[in-house]
């Protein structure tokens, strides 16, 4: 059985400003470098006007997991993640090399006073018999303080522009 993914990111910054970053290859690029984990990359950004296809590897060092996921999978976690805006709304896919685990979801981004505000809900599927869902819970932490930091680059790099 599947585990929720629920985050809710506030920007101090209007829908538009951050539109205009996720279409932004550059943003893309400095977002890796300082959240994307050891040896993280950007394989592309493809925009087509409203429509944006972010595809990205993202990682997270094996000393930061918990033993129930290193004693299935040994070493750094090795994520490939797509993200597919249209507009203000996204679907986004992210799975774990060598492991059966899925992340699946959806970002809804709206206006908030001055701000905006992104929430994402997902779902996180390990096929691990009995330990599925406890790896399932640790990779819904580590997601959890991974979207926080995105969201604190975000609002620092759109505040330096």
């Amino acid at each position: 059985m599947a585990t929720p993914l629920a985050y809710t990111a506030r920007y101090s910054h209007p829908v538009a400003a951050v539109r205009a970053a996720i279409a932004d290859e550059q943003y893309w690029k400095d977002r890796i470098a300082e959240v994307g984990g050891p040896n993280a990359r950007l394989d592309s950004v493809t925009v087509n006007g409203d429509q944006v296809r972010i595809e990205m590897v993202q990682a997270i060092a094996a000393e930061l997991l918990p033993a129930a996921i290193t004693a299935v999978r040994p070493g750094d976690l090795i994520i490939p993640r797509v993200e597919n805006w249209s507009g203000d709304t996204a679907t986004f896919e992210a799975r774990v090399d060598g492991a059966p685990a899925e992340v699946r979801g959806a970002i809804s981004l709206v206006s908030d006073g001055s701000g905006s505000v992104a929430t994402v809900t997902g779902s996180i599927e390990v096929k691990i018999p009995l330990f599925g869902g406890k790896i399932e819970a640790a990779i819904a932490e580590r997601l959890t303080e991974l979207f926080a930091s995105e969201e604190e680059f975000t609002n620092n790099w759109l505040a330096q522009r």
